[in-house]
């Protein structure tokens, strides 16, 4: 058992807490993991502030991180001590039909545990002041040591700075794969994307890789449109300038609206306005931010009968195993940017800050 600091979350809607843990030892087909760097993301504070039905306290938070492989349980073939690794949130099995299949990347073999906080085998492997801690997405990053299932984790390239790669277990993989994968943006087209924070940037800048042509950055967040233009925005527009609604000045301003629009905050009404801004007969809008438990999206289904799409994604498509290393490749061989996403780099202990700085903007 290894005894180290983690950030725990020991109830909904209050500041996380640095506590010393004990980090179980990995049980078959399970690796622990020494985490050497982790972000913030929305998502983590979705869960804080008890707003997910799936929140189970109290929980190590935490699914954006890299580290070394500490050691590997029983049967356990795909990485070993001294990997350098990339926890998943979403697991790569290889066998069930998710996997199987080329459409998708949603593997099932363990979503139910991870849904409840727990490893496979239905225990978990922290435990704080005599209590169990329950694990979160299946990689709870905020510990210096952590426990995930075999099949959640990538090995990456051991030239790599985790506290840059690390961005890749979800926001920068998302976005840049929504683009990519999901929405497969051509050249010479206009795209809408609503949202600029890291997920919308990582967006700009997979249309922009893509070839396209024009790419209108949204947001009421005006500090956001610098960087938004450094990763490739050729404008961008606040939905708060203008009486008509946002989705009208978009179709007036690009000639009937965007070939692909991108909503990457989790708002049901910017969702309908980033479908309602695609062009008649072709138009495709992706939904890749989280809305809150219970809401659900609604549009006039004429919008859908006159030819527009709707689709959603979860981690860019990518088939993450396969894909998350390669993705550290193609930021070390300087084809995505991931550097650029980070604006501050802080102590453990100051987690408390990083999530003030994040709802920042």
């Amino acid at each position: 058992v290894i005894k180290c600091k983690a950030a725990v979350a020991w109830e909904a809607g209050k500041p996380l807490s640095i506590e010393e843990v004990e980090v179980a030892p990995p049980k078959a087909h399970e690796v622990r993991i020494k985490i050497v760097a982790t972000a913030v993301c929305h998502t983590d504070a979705y869960t804080l502030s008890g707003a997910d039905p799936e929140g189970c306290f109290p929980v190590i938070l935490g699914h954006e991180g890299a580290g070394i492989v500490e050691s590997v349980g029983e049967g356990v073939t795909k990485v070993k001590k001294g990997d350098t690794v990339i926890p998943l949130y979403i697991p790569q099995c290889g066998e069930c039909k998710f996997c199987k299949n080329p459409k998708t990347n949603l593997c099932q073999k363990i979503r139910i545990t991870q849904g409840k906080g727990v490893m496979p085998d239905g225990t978990s492997r922290f435990t704080c002041k005599g209590k169990q801690i329950y694990h979160f997405m299946g990689t709870s990053t905020f510990s210096e040591y952590t426990v995930v299932a075999d099949i959640s984790v990538a090995k990456i390239d051991a030239a790599a700075p985790l506290d840059k790669v690390c961005l890749l277990g979800c926001g920068i993989s998302t976005g840049y794969g929504a683009a990519v994968n999901t929405a497969k943006v051509e050249p010479g087209s206009t795209c809408a994307v609503f949202g600029l924070g890291g997920v919308g940037l990582a967006v700009i800048m997979g249309c922009k890789i893509a070839g396209a042509s024009r790419i209108i950055g949204i947001d009421i967040n005006k500090d956001k449109y610098a960087k938004a233009k450094e990763f490739g925005a050729t404008e961008c527009i606040s939905p708060q300038d203008s009486k008509k609604p946002i989705q009208e000045v978009l179709v007036e301003m690009t000639d009937g609206g965007v070939d692909y629009s991108f909503e990457c905050i989790g708002n049901v009404r910017v969702m309908r306005a980033a479908l309602e801004a695609c062009h008649k007969g072709w138009g495709l809008s992706v939904i890749v931010g989280v809305a809150a438990a219970g809401q659900e999206i609604s549009t006039r289904p004429f919008q859908l009968v006159t030819g527009r799409t709707w689709k959603g994604t979860a981690f860019g498509g990518w088939k993450s195993v396969d894909n998350v290393p390669k993705l550290v490749t193609e930021y070390m061989s300087k084809k995505i940017k991931v550097d650029e996403f980070v604006t501050h780099t802080l102590p453990f202990d100051k987690i408390n800050e990083a999530f003030e700085l994040m709802h920042s903007g």
